[in-house]
């Protein structure tokens, strides 16, 4: 039983034995794979033997400037800011004393301390969304 079994196994590799290999197919892996950037107008160089691979990728105008969707960013400081926010930056300075207006000063002072507080965490989680939003 045994040996019909292994008869059989030898006339069925024999005909996978007796293909002939196909030369132009590597043996494996190429020997080298290049990965290039490429700025401007720059064009893919060939591979330097049959062995090689070159990768080529487009990586945008100058390997020095900054990419477009970082440059022109929206300024933040004082000149750039709303008229209705300076306005309601004078109006806030101006209340110190009055009712509502969360200052040592005067005797309604100590009132709005939290409509303030609220405010305040309320824009700086518009400032935060905005902010990343912008980042890419």
């Amino acid at each position: 039983m045994l040996a019909r079994l292994m008869i059989a196994t030898a006339l069925l590799a024999a005909p996978a034995l007796a293909q002939p290999q196909d030369q132009t197919a590597p043996d494996g892996p190429p020997k080298r794979v290049r990965s290039i950037l490429l700025y401007g107008d720059q064009s893919c160089p060939k591979p330097a033997n049959p062995d090689e691979i070159v990768v080529c990728s487009n990586a945008g105008e100058s390997p020095y400037r900054i990419p477009k969707r970082f440059r022109d960013q929206p300024k933040e400081d004082a000149p750039s800011t709303s008229w209705s926010r300076r306005m309601e930056v004078v109006e806030d300075f101006n209340s110190a004393g009055l009712p509502n207006s969360c200052s040592p000063v005067g005797s309604g002072g100590q009132t709005g301390c939290t409509r303030q507080m609220l405010q305040q965490w309320y824009q700086d989680k518009l400032d935060k969304e905005a902010k990343a939003s912008r980042v890419p």
